[in-house]
């Protein structure tokens, strides 16, 4: 088959919704979010991520909510008017890409009340198209498993990216350098997702040149190594915990309070999504389904290509290995929250905050909006988590766009992760004394 027509055979249908419409993808992570929205242009597609949020979008927001409603729908709202109240804006070209879900998070019901709000305001020629996290956020006809294995590879490098960038800021000697770094690099991947290339393997060759580039370029950043920063691993609801304008930069803070952060990525809640769904098939008998099948298969390249991107950066990572398999996380969690019988953020935030402390970090903080329910579950059981684990400080931080003291909490916590840092060198180099005197 020529290049020419197997290209046209990797784009969406000409019916399809986002055919021919200017598609906006809400900014969850910046990386994601760019990353994703070239892979949608990758298949014909005209997307791109909303631009950042402030304070017009707070604002917009909280006139179309009751004020009753997670945070993160607030500035959903608020993003998604701020596109439509462009001079110019078309709402019949107009799509918006809304991610869903089920369980018992309030971010099901984003895309009805969403919709909802539109069509009562005079907006229903708007297209929202809000696939489930359960058939891989992919409603693209024909090109639905193309943009899926994109999505997969675009979140993984993300996730890399962000690590990488957090890994090397705090210890660089030119301040700036690594954010620009970082922006030039994701600019450069979202380059090289947005072409429509033959195959896969055409595509992940491609993927991989550029991250040996991306790989090379933070390794060349001047940095000044501290052992004594403290380092806290981040946990927390999605949106909230990657969304630096809804946790009002608490990472950058963090950093310029002196420590270092390990934050939870995305990846690992697709992980869980798929466990599951394995898990309520064996609950319902299909096991043994064709739609079992399925589901092995998407892993099975989904893990392969995971493993052939991060395998790039193992050197760069050592010492910050994420769990091998979700199984992991969820065998931390087991003691506190079962699998079998509890369900969402909740189980993942408790086995990665014990999964935090077993790697080394000095505290966790848990990232979630105000009245969220996980955030709430988590921050009854996290101090039973610190009692297990030696005392690690573990804080919840909420927000609802009204925070104050914000810097006054995060001192008082870092104060607390650097008394237990000490505490915990003190008690090793205790054990070594006591090995090697009865040697």
């Amino acid at each position: 088959m020529p290049l020419r027509s197997l290209k046209r055979s990797r784009q969406i249908a000409a019916t399809h919704p986002f055919a021919g419409k200017k598609t906006w993808v809400p900014r969850i992570a910046t990386g994601v979010s760019r990353a994703v929205a070239a892979v949608m242009r990758s298949i014909g597609i005209d997307a791109e991520a909303i631009p950042p949020a402030d304070a017009e979008t707070r604002e917009l927001g909280g006139r179309h909510t009751s004020g009753e409603e997670c945070y993160p729908l607030r500035l959903t709202v608020g993003d998604f008017m701020k596109i439509l109240q462009k001079p110019g804006v078309d709402p019949a070209k107009l799509a918006f890409f809304m991610a869903t879900g089920q369980g018992p998070c309030r971010f099901g019901q984003y895309a009805p009340y969403v919709k909802s709000m539109l069509n009562s305001m005079g907006y229903a020629d708007v297209t929202i198209l809000a696939p489930a996290c359960e058939t891989g956020y992919g409603d693209f006809g024909e090109a639905s498993s193309l943009y899926a294995r994109g999505a997969w590879r675009a979140i993984v490098c993300s996730d890399i990216l962000s690590k990488i960038l957090l890994k090397t800021r705090p210890y660089e000697t030119i301040r700036g350098t690594s954010d620009r770094v970082y922006e030039e690099s994701l600019c450069e991947l979202c380059r090289t997702l947005e072409v429509p290339y033959a195959s896969n393997k055409k595509q992940m060759k491609a993927i991989q040149e550029c991250m040996l580039k991306i790989r090379s370029c933070f390794r060349d950043v001047a940095t000044a190594q501290d052992p004594d920063r403290p380092l806290i691993g981040i946990v927390g609801e999605i949106f909230c915990r990657l969304n630096t304008f809804s946790n009002n930069d608490l990472v950058r803070h963090l950093e310029e309070f002196g420590a270092e952060v390990w934050l939870n990525d995305v990846s690992e809640w697709i992980w869980y999504v798929n466990d599951d769904e394995f898990r309520m098939l064996r609950l319902h008998g299909n096991g043994l389904s064709l739609r079992a099948l399925g589901a092995h298969v998407r892993t099975h390249f989904q893990r392969k290509d995971e493993h052939e991107i991060a395998s790039l950066f193992k050197e760069d990572f050592r010492g910050y290995e994420e769990p091998s398999e979700i199984g992991d996380v969820l065998d931390c969690a087991e003691d506190y929250l079962p699998p079998l019988g509890a369900n969402g953020e909740m189980i993942v935030n408790i086995g990665k905050a014990v999964y935090f402390a077993q790697k080394g970090a000095s505290g966790v903080i848990d990232i979630s909006p105000f009245t969220c329910m996980n955030g709430i579950i988590c921050e009854a059981i996290y101090p039973r988590v610190s009692r297990d684990n030696g005392g690690i400080p573990i804080r919840n931080f909420y927000f609802d766009g009204t925070q104050s003291d914000l810097e006054r909490d995060l001192g008082i916590f870092l104060e607390l992760a650097r008394n237990y840092r000490r505490r915990k060198t003190l008690h090793n180099l205790g054990e070594q004394a006591f090995v090697a005197s009865a040697r």
